[in-house]
């Protein structure tokens, strides 16, 4: 069985989208004023697809380890 990470990373979204690091960064912290998160909460992967409109099936294609 493949593990899959819950959460997302600034890298794992320059590795999805192709910009910069700097713009993941920017992006979750839109996306956890979003969903009403505190800073030290993590964005999941469900919330990433959601906000962004990619697929999670795409996404999690990323994310396994």
């Amino acid at each position: 069985m493949k593990i899959i990470r819950a959460c997302i990373y600034p890298k794992d979204i320059q590795c999805i989208t192709g910009r910069s690091e700097r713009y993941g960064r920017k992006l979750l912290n839109e996306i956890k004023a979003h969903f009403g998160k505190q800073k030290h909460q993590f964005v999941t992967t469900e919330e990433f697809s959601e906000y962004t409109g990619i697929n999670l099936t795409i996404v999690k294609e990323y994310i396994i380890d």
